[in-house]
């Protein structure tokens, strides 16, 4: 016994001294300067975040592994302090053939405002409302190499329920969330297995054009109002869904013309949803080595004012200012305006590179004018502003 136990100490010990270690420890302070709605919530919220990746290939072979554990302590929501494996997967490439098994993180979109067609992995809600932050999700998935592009299978035989803040926590609404009781439509509720196929390639060139189609369940749940023992409160219910997409982006010299669309489809209803525009980058602004991009998407979705979304009828304007730094400065600053109800917010986003291991970032976000009808009204006193210091390794 003492032999396998020393064994297994050396194997764990050469795998970790030949592997790859990478990560970041990142203290965050979020600030609201609007008095709270909700009586439980505060004005600061302090916590501290580590991200690591280990990545090792195993000599003499195909193979190679990567696991990326994430863990967030929040200093007030309960519902922020959490942990996940963003990535646990072991990938093998041979031929036009690569295939990855475990816990995976894929990303699919071209545009700025809202990432229509990314739907493999679930949204981690209580890191930010940008929709950026994702949840591993377990997968067997292969990717195949051709002359005109790349052939996307996946398979996906689990399912991660989206994360919400807790009662202490800001950014959300009147209610709470019950995360312990969530509702599926499939009977084997988040043991469902769901598919998923994408075809990507480029056209002269100058177009980059994905195809995707999606059945299973969705990673969008409904929030149904119940109310048990005199307390009413929101649980969230995960349809099955079919959904086609498509992402389009063309380089163009100093534009970039880019489009999503979805045709989404429910047991008992269906809808479609687009955001397409532009950016247009000025190089060398003033014969410095700074570019200024402009950007303009629009958003439309199909159910109108039904639509869960702030994007059913709604105008993005921005820019994007990149100094071409050692440091990496950039500046993305942007406003989503809502061309029926009149809604308007704003964002800012600012990130800079100090020395050679340290990173800040500072975020802001007002909502402005926010119509009552408007799905973002319980969010109208949350204007905050995020301040982020990591060190990599």
């Amino acid at each position: 016994m003492k032999g396998k136990i020393l064994s297994a100490a050396l194997l764990l010990f050469s795998l970790a001294s030949q592997a790859e270690w990478r990560g970041n420890v990142t203290a965050e302070a979020r600030y609201f300067w609007n008095d709270a709605l909700y009586t439980e919530q505060e004005d600061i919220y302090p916590s501290l975040s580590a991200e690591v990746e280990y990545y090792h290939a195993f000599d003499g072979t195909d193979y190679s592994l990567t696991i990326t554990p994430f863990y967030r302590h929040d200093g007030v929501d309960e519902e922020r302090t959490h942990a996940d494996l963003r990535e646990a997967r072991l990938h093998f490439a041979r031929g036009d053939w690569e295939w990855d098994a475990g816990l995976i993180k894929v990303f699919w979109g071209v545009t700025e405002s809202r990432h229509l067609v990314d739907i493999i992995n679930q949204t981690d809600l209580v890191e930010n409302i940008d929709g950026e932050d994702k949840l591993g999700q377990p997968a067997l998935h292969g990717l195949w190499y051709r002359d005109w592009g790349t052939v996307e299978l996946f398979v996906l035989p689990g399912f991660r329920e989206r994360t919400f803040p807790g009662v202490d926590g800001r950014l959300r609404g009147p209610l709470p969330i019950d995360t312990d009781h969530a509702q599926y439509e499939s009977d084997r509720e988040d043991r469902h297995v769901d598919y998923a196929l994408r075809l990507a390639g480029t056209v002269h060139d100058d177009w980059d054009l994905g195809l995707s189609f999606f059945s299973g369940t969705s990673r969008d749940p409904q929030l149904r109002l119940v109310t048990a023992g005199g307390q009413p409160r929101l649980i969230p219910y995960y349809p099955q869904i079919d959904q086609i997409g498509l992402d389009l982006q063309a380089t163009l010299e100093n534009w970039l013309w880019k489009l999503e669309a979805i045709h989404r489809e429910f047991s008992d209803d269906r809808f479609d949803a687009m955001v397409g525009g532009f950016e247009y980058t000025f190089y060398g602004i003033a014969e410095s080595d700074a570019d200024l991009g402009v950007l303009m998407e629009y958003h439309r979705d199909s159910r109108g004012k039904d639509a869960p979304t702030p994007f059913q009828n709604d105008l993005f304007l921005g820019a994007r200012w990149a100094l071409n730094d050692a440091q990496s400065t950039e500046l993305l600053a942007g406003g989503l305006f809502d061309l029926e109800l009149g809604s308007r917010g704003y964002r800012v986003e600012f990130n800079r590179r100090i020395g050679q291991n340290w990173k800040i970032t500072a975020e802001a976000q007002l909502f402005g004018h926010i119509d009552p009808k408007d799905p973002q009204y319980p969010l109208r006193s949350d204007d905050f502003i995020q301040l982020e210091l990591a060190r990599f390794f």
